[in-house]
């Protein structure tokens, strides 16, 4: 039997138009990832992150992000951020351990994170927690663009909502190794073949100043290097010599040609590994 015209018509629709997502249960964690075909929010049982009293050198950084985020989780007026700066210096760290701190105070607090190439999907993601009671931290990790990288387009959606604005309910941090998301050598490429030079890059870069809040991260010094391996001793139980500490430590550092916070933990890990300590 032939099917009815209008039946075919119907089902083409749907098939082009799919049935909004469903909202996952927000109650069920404290965060969530975002995921593309199929488009969904799944819950995280155990968010990888450091306690907040163990992110050393960072404390202006820290109490700034920290007091922007309790403003928002109790429904006052919020930025969004850029965490930007020298790697391994504890930019994503530092956004999961406020959260975690933050929604200690604030149970409704949610943490979101989304990959920059799903930021096309944006609106779909928006609309879900748009209508959801919880507050969202959205949280995009090592966040840049390439020449020809069309994302941003899509980044403009969270930042300035469009027609209808950012969800009053979502917040927005990114973390990045560059202040305007992108490579000087690209900005001075465009503006050296542009027609019109700065239309040519102020799209681009202009879209780094729709962060309220630019949080920057430098190296650290040694003095802080060896804090922070300090206070990862202290936290796990792990007793060193100070005098071999120090030295081993520093021998750590000159191997891998570089101090940061990521440096510190690799060599605590080994050190622990070294002292039969599992860290959990």
């Amino acid at each position: 039997m032939t099917q009815d015209p209008m039946i075919r018509i119907a089902e083409a629709l749907e098939r082009m138009s799919p049935a909004p997502l469903p909202a996952p249960d927000f109650n069920v964690a404290s965060a969530f990832v975002w995921h593309v075909d199929p488009e969904r929010l799944s819950p995280v049982a155990a968010v990888n992150r450091v306690n907040l009293g163990l992110l050393v050198g960072i404390n202006r950084s820290r109490d700034t992000l920290l007091e922007n985020t309790r403003r928002f989780a109790a429904g006052l007026a919020a930025n969004n951020a850029l965490l930007w700066g020298a790697r391994g210096m504890g930019k994503s760290s530092l956004v999961k351990a406020v959260h975690a701190t933050v929604q200690a105070e604030f149970d409704g607090l949610k943490l979101v994170e989304l990959q920059r190439e799903d930021l096309p999907s944006v609106g779909q993601l928006l609309n879900l927690l748009r209508s959801a009671e919880q507050r969202f931290i959205l949280f995009c990790d090592d966040l840049s663009f390439s020449h020809d990288d069309q994302h941003y387009k899509s980044l403009k959606a969270v930042l300035d909502g469009g027609i209808e604005g950012r969800p009053e309910n979502v917040v927005f941090y990114a973390t990045s190794n560059r202040r305007h998301l992108m490579p000087r050598d690209m900005i001075e490429n465009e503006r050296s073949s542009a027609i019109n030079p700065s239309e040519a890059v102020e799209e681009k870069v202009s879209l780094s100043d729709r962060f309220g809040l630019w949080l920057g991260f430098h190296p650290c010094d040694q003095d802080e290097y060896l804090a922070m391996i300090d206070g990862y001793c202290a936290a796990h139980g792990v007793s060193v010599d100070a005098a071999t500490l120090r030295a081993e430590a520093i021998e750590w550092q000159a191997t891998r040609g570089s101090r940061s916070g990521r440096v510190a933990w690799q060599f605590f890990c080994d050190l622990a590994g070294r002292h039969g300590i599992a860290l959990k």
